[in-house]
């Protein structure tokens, strides 16, 4: 799904009306009709809200498909007929002629009519506000939403809640806590922030005849994946393939009283597919991963000699997890970005490291990807954990285009850009809440570079999967841990890629 911000919406719908010439009364008339088809015919009494803009328009459209189907509806107008566009005013008038009950909202007492019309109906449609509102919501529109939130049994918001901000998820002084979104074209960026969902409720995209060669041309490689993206993504293996073919990885990764990040990152790798993965750690834990680990090799990182050749060897290396945030971490990074030609997965204390020391990142001699969460990004780009949630994408695309790096920023909505592209991850859950989920992901992200993807593919197809795993288990467990994603690994992905 195409990812768009507001003016991106409003330079495709320029195009389409003034180049093409599609008028945008027809726009207005596609976009009612799919809502009609968002709209279940067992209900029956409705309440429409809408204001003199465009998306107002879209509403008193739906107000005429709602009449014609022989629903009861009653339309709340605020704001003047003098300040309405004139597509939405062409509707207006429509719907005026038709007979509609339509109810202009101006003073406490039509407020107070709004109120009583919405308590008997079964649905109400939010039509007020659309993408392009820039200010903070006051007067009568803010009372209305109040009265619509704290009245209505189910509401139904036409392209964004109201008030709610396009771009950024803010909301702008009140919003309309919706229980479905019906949405144009394409998904709108706001919608990725952390606490979206409770003012969007279900979103559903629609198209609404919009040439697809527009929307190329205007959109900026800002997606949401989804399942078929990922299948499309995942390559079928050879029959005649053997484990040489998938790759070696080197894990770098645990410390005394840190063995588990050590087991789980290594233990993933082994079960997303590499050929053969290899732990490297200290010698003092050497032997309690060796009872452990059945599929994969353990080296101790002390023998500097076999570590050499091991990184020479390998196809991709992950470093970090349950390292420790210390000196001889830095030196172990600083001795892999120099002397690896494959790419490096960075993750835990390999990021804690290079805060103070992003400019290792420079010399080096191979790809990388970075996996931090929210704090290990505030500690290596200087942003607050607050100014990087209110601005997700453009911090890690801006980030990662500054070091050329592929970063994926872990959270709700993982992002994952190589700082030209962006993609968004919308696996996972609250479920997957618990310690060695991360270290998990960087053993899956290793496991594919190794077995040939490129580093982009590899760390879109592991933050899926890991997060897809995760909601498949949730379903009949309460909590989901980092073991049972490595158990479930194999057969998930075999089912994403065998899907019809």
């Amino acid at each position: 799904m195409k990812i768009a911000t507001a003016q991106i919406m409003r330079k495709i719908d320029s195009y389409c009306i003034d180049i093409l010439g599609i008028p945008g009364i027809i726009l207005m008339e596609n976009a009612a009709l799919k809502v009609m088809k968002n709209i279940p015919e067992n209900n029956k009494k409705f309440v429409i809200v809408c204001s003199s803009g465009n998306n107002g328009g879209d509403g008193f459209v739906v107000a005429r498909h709602l009449l014609n189907r022989g629903n009861y509806v009653e339309v709340f107008s605020l704001g003047s007929d003098e300040n309405m566009s004139a597509d939405a005013l062409v509707n207006l008038n429509i719907i005026r002629n038709m007979g509609a009950k339509i109810i202009e909202v101006n003073n406490d007492e039509e407020l107070e009519i709004l109120r009583e019309s919405i308590i008997q109906c079964e649905v109400t449609i939010d039509a007020i506000f659309g993408t392009g509102l820039s200010r903070e919501v006051k007067g009568i529109y803010s009372l209305a939403i109040t009265i619509m939130n704290e009245n209505s049994k189910y509401i139904l918001s036409i392209d964004v809640p109201s008030g709610f901000e396009c771009n950024s998820g803010k909301v702008m002084g009140n919003c309309i806590r919706s229980n479905k979104t019906v949405t144009f074209e394409l998904y709108k960026k706001g919608f990725i922030s952390y606490d979206a969902q409770a003012f969007t409720g279900e979103i559903v995209i629609e198209k609404i005849g919009i040439p697809k060669a527009v929307v190329d041309k205007f959109h900026e490689d800002e997606y949401v994946m989804d399942i078929d993206f990922i299948k499309g993504l995942i390559k079928k293996r050879n029959k005649y393939s053997h484990k040489g073919d998938y790759g070696r990885t080197l894990i770098l990764a645990g410390s005394p009283g840190f063995t588990g990040s050590a087991y789980i990152s290594t233990q993933a790798a082994v079960r997303s597919g590499a050929g053969l993965v290899t732990l490297g750690c200290d010698s003092s834990i050497q032997n309690i991963l060796s009872g452990k680990l059945v599929e994969a090799m353990t080296v101790p990182t002390n023998d500097e000699i076999g570590l050499d050749s091991l990184i020479a060897k390998s196809d991709s290396i992950a470093i970090g997890p349950g390292l420790g945030n210390n000196k001889c971490t830095l030196n172990l990074l600083k001795k892999v970005l120099l002397n690896s030609k494959c790419p490096v997965v960075i993750d835990s204390d390999g990021l804690n490291v290079l805060e103070g020391n992003l400019e290792i990142l420079k010399n080096k001699k191979c790809q990388i990807v970075l996996t931090p969460h929210m704090g290990e990004m505030a500690r290596i780009s200087g942003f607050s954990i607050d100014e990087i949630n209110k601005n997700k994408i453009d911090i890690a695309k801006d980030f990662a285009k500054k070091h050329n790096v592929v970063l994926l920023l872990k959270g709700f909505n993982t992002i994952i850009t190589d700082g030209k592209t962006v993609q968004i991850n919308p696996t996972g859950s609250s479920a997957m809440a618990s310690g060695g989920m991360g270290d998990c992901l960087t053993g899956i992200i290793a496991s594919f570079i190794s077995q040939g993807y490129d580093m982009m593919t590899a760390a879109c197809i592991g933050a899926y999967v890991h997060g897809y795993s995760g909601d498949k288990l949730s379903k009949k467990m309460f909590c989901v841990n980092a073991n049972h994603i490595i158990e479930a690994l194999p057969s998930i992905i075999k089912e994403i890629q065998d899907l019809e």
